[in-house]
């Protein structure tokens, strides 16, 4: 990974264009050949981006002697140009193979306890495996429901609209198997946000509501089907 503090102007043409002024920028090259800019805000989200497969160019512009980045998406042919008038940090690490996310306690646990009482779901569901390993990731519970039917389902302590899309991926992948097709998806959270569940609701997905104290046996196992 190489990370570049600069002052630079940035502008990208394709189906947009978009013009960054010049300003103090973080420029994050990744190992996969993204490129992204980011501002000293906005959380996680860059000011803009080129996603791989990319190629990037370095040259210097006569007129001005800056620095010019050239990003170019290998397929689209799409550019991000990056005007460098000063660098004040240029450093490259090694990151290696990352591990992936590792689940909180509660999170596991809750995959855990519904696998064990997978009838929370419904009557007449039947666990198939937890961790149910795909291409692209394992899925955290697959199941039957009581029509033989395969439910995916994924679980995450707070459902936000992310964990809705990486469940569509997994339902995507899972339904071009004829063993499994049709397979129907569950988003399973103690907490899910609105949008998210609107998300869930226009492709299809359930969305279940999880009380982990429900689930522990503490109270009676009521989670709410949506």
């Amino acid at each position: 990974m190489r990370l570049v503090i600069a002052e630079c102007s940035v502008d990208y043409m394709g189906r947009l264009t978009a013009h960054l002024p010049m300003a103090p920028r973080l420029i994050l090259m990744k190992g996969d050949g993204s490129v992204s800019v980011h501002a000293d805000d906005r959380a996680y989200k860059p000011l803009n981006w080129m996603s791989p497969p990319c190629t990037l160019r370095e040259s210097t512009d006569p007129d001005t002697g800056n620095q010019v980045w050239t990003v170019t998406h290998n397929k689209s042919g799409e550019k991000l140009v990056l005007h460098i008038a000063s660098v004040w940090q240029d450093s490259s690490h090694e990151l290696g193979a990352d591990p992936g996310l590792q689940k909180d306690g509660v999170e596991a646990h809750l995959q855990e306890l519904l696998a064990e009482h997978i009838a929370t779901l419904g009557p007449g569901y039947t666990l198939i495996r937890r961790e149910y390993p795909t291409a692209i990731g394992p899925v955290d519970i697959l199941c039957r429901d009581a029509e033989g039917h395969v439910v995916a389902v994924e679980i995450k302590r707070r459902g936000e609209i992310d964990g809705v899309e990486q469940l569509t991926r997994y339902l995507e992948l899972l339904n071009r198997d004829p063993a499994l097709h049709p397979v129907r998806g569950v988003f399973a959270a103690q907490e899910i946000k609105p949008q998210a569940r609107v998300l869930a609701g226009d492709r299809g997905i359930d969305c279940v509501t999880l009380d982990y104290e429900e689930l522990r046996g503490i109270e009676p196992d009521t989670p709410r089907l949506f």
